[in-house]
């Protein structure tokens, strides 16, 4: 099914230009590509693990697909996952993290891959002429089903930048007449504080983690260009999009349902989505959160006016004394203050043993600013209970290979600092 609708696609715009490398210095047509995917041997290995971001990996996916294997994308010097068996039926695998020891993946069939890739071309309105230019990971669900997945399906061009440096992705995106660009918070922060921005850039996408509310107002600011920010998961693909056309006004505020998927609230208020593009299970243990084409996120939400609020995650919420505090509306709410630049909050393990947990302010401060303002900022704003009983000062909030700040790491960071 995939490698048919590929033909398809290649023989529709086997003139266009398909995939630039940059690095390399190469180019093929969708004609060239096709024809030069049909030479070699046929692999009969039973999973093709792409990595990279080359050629090399549009090349091992459509060989995978003409071969009818499995493909599996990994993160550079990312060990492949030992699996006895595979899925039936399946013809993707999404690495994620395990509750144990052993590997876990999430299987997907061919139609959910082309129903994730249409939904995303839909909502977001990608187009031909605005190439995607590529500058995160092709192996995380992200840049696979926005960038991979566009281009063998629907004829989007991709450019494979060397490196996301903002004299790289300046220098490449002279070369073109406009662009897609697809990244992170992180890199969206380095390109703006470079000034390093392209004008021709047509339609900006962020995703990952949340976008700040600042961040989006100053590119907008400077360069008049609209960030969209996206929400999605490795489970489903895309949730939803923020299909506005000026900065938001609420962090929390992830956009509208993507075309073709239906939320609602479920259990302890947490997102629940139902669309084609929901994988098919967890392997080799099946949960009951992906099944039956429903996957039952972590995320706990508001829905209002068909848009999407984020209110944190049920696992992140810190138990204070019995009582649950949710770290996301205390961040929110420290983002408001003029000092604060990012902020992340979690709980730690208490010395006393009746509060259970207590909370901790991590903070990135603009110059000038201090702990004290921001006790007293929040005394204002929320119940003395909730208070942070230690504000940690740091340089940066530093962000892992996918752009996110992990609650889990910095609160290792804490303890070993302690």
């Amino acid at each position: 099914m995939l490698y048919e609708r590929w033909q398809q696609i290649a023989q529709r715009h086997r003139d266009e230009i398909a995939l630039h490398d940059l690095a390399r210095g190469e180019r093929w047509s969708f004609g060239e590509l096709s024809a030069a995917v049909e030479q070699g041997n046929v692999d009969t290995a039973p999973v093709v693990f792409p990595q990279g971001i080359s050629s090399d990996f549009i090349f091992s996916v459509l060989k995978a697909w003409r071969n009818k294997q499995v493909v599996c994308p990994l993160e550079v010097a990312q060990p492949a996952p030992h699996l006895k068996s595979l899925p039936p039926d399946c013809i993707h695998l999404k690495m994620t993290s395990a509750t144990t020891g052993d590997a876990r993946v999430i299987a997907f069939k061919p139609e959910q891959l082309v129903a994730d890739a249409e939904n995303i071309v839909a909502t977001m309105g990608l187009r031909c002429e605005w190439p995607n230019m590529a500058v995160i990971s092709l192996a995380h669900s992200y840049g696979f089903s926005n960038m991979v997945l566009p281009l063998l399906l629907h004829g989007i061009p991709l450019i494979l930048v060397e490196s996301p440096l903002p004299e790289n992705v300046r220098s490449a995106a002279k070369n073109f007449d406009a662009i897609t660009l697809a990244a992170v918070p992180a890199l969206w922060r380095v390109w703006n504080d470079a000034s390093a921005i392209p004008a021709n850039v047509r339609l900006a996408i962020s995703a990952g983690a949340p976008l700040p509310l600042q961040l989006e107002a100053e590119i907008f600011a400077k360069t008049g260009i609209k960030v969209h920010n996206f929400y999605g998961s490795s489970e489903c693909g895309g949730i939803a999009y923020d299909r506005s056309d000026t900065p938001r006004t609420d962090p929390g505020c992830v956009g509208g349902a993507m075309a073709n998927v239906d939320l609602c609230v479920g259990e302890a208020g947490c997102l629940e989505v139902r669309s084609r593009a929901v994988g098919q299970t967890y392997w080799p243990q099946p949960d009951d959160k992906l099944a039956n084409g429903i996957f039952r996120t972590s995320d706990v939400v508001e829905l209002s006016d068909g848009m999407v609020f984020l209110r944190g995650r049920v696992t992140d919420q810190i138990n204070v004394a019995g009582r649950k505090v949710s770290p996301d509306a205390i961040e929110r709410i420290l983002l408001q203050h003029p000092s604060v630049s990012e902020c992340l909050v979690f709980g730690v393990p208490s010395k006393d043993a009746e509060r259970t947990e207590e909370v901790v302010a991590c903070i990135v401060a603009k110059a000038g600013g201090g702990a004290d303002g921001l006790k007293q900022f929040l005394q204002t704003k929320i119940p003395a209970w909730q208070m942070p009983r230690d504000w940690w000062l740091v340089d940066s909030l530093e962000v892992n290979q996918r752009g996110k700040v992990s609650r889990a790491a910095w609160r290792e960071k804490y303890l070993s600092s302690r």
